[in-house]
Order: structure tokens, then C-alpha cells, then sequence
């Protein structure tokens, strides 16, 4: 699985044009999740946060009008916004927090 975060500081006459941009993000083919999050302490802020099944849908979604569109917004923002691109080589479930627990005396 690969996870990608990207944090984007939006100038604050522009929040509304950076959300609609990060929601038009949604329903690209491989994504196994999209999120749309803006920070609590900081409203200028928004996260979008994919989940991936594969580099190649990844990639073929790093090409995309859709996001060339995503990458056109930095007159919308106050610096270029960060890209993070995380893989993830193994997930655990529910069973490893109960196993955790258990450990404590």
C-alpha cells in the first residue's frame, strides 16, 4: 500500500478554492481511500490524504490532468505545498493492539 499526503497552506482568501480543488481530487481509478482534512488549530490548512494500491495507479494518477490541476493551485497557496509519498510494507489490525495490552502489568 502506498499513502500519499499532501499539506497545502491556503492564502485565507482562498480556502474555498483549495477545498473544491482537493474534493475534485476524488474517485481516481486504484485509490483505495481519499481524505480531505483541514487543521484544527490552523483553518488555512488542508491535508489530503490517499491510500494506493499501487505505484502504477499511483503514478498513472501523478500524470493525470486531475492532478496537474492539483499542482496549478499555488497561486492559491503561501508556499508550494509539501508532497509526501509513503509505502507501506506491512499493516496490523485490532489482534496487535489487544496483543499490546495485553503486556501491561
Amino acid at each position: 500500500m502506498i499513502i500519499v499526503r499532501i499539506a497545502m497552506n491556503a492564502l485565507p482568501e482562498k480556502q474555498k478554492e483549495v477545498m473544491q480543488t482537493l474534493l475534485s481530487m476524488i474517485a481516481s481509478r486504484g485509490c483505495l481511500s481519499h481524505h480531505v482534512l483541514r487543521d484544527i488549530e490552523d483553518e488555512n490548512v488542508f491535508s489530503l490524504i490517499d491510500e494506493w494500491e499501487t505505484r502504477e495507479d499511483l503514478d498513472q494518477h501523478l500524470r493525470s490532468a486531475k492532478f496537474g490541476v492539483l499542482l496549478g493551485t499555488k497561486s492559491l497557496l503561501c508556499e508550494p505545498p509539501n508532497i509526501e509519498i509513503h509505502t507501506v510494507s506491512t499493516s496490523e489490525k485490532m489482534p496487535a493492539v489487544n496483543a499490546a495490552r495485553d503486556k501491561i502489568t
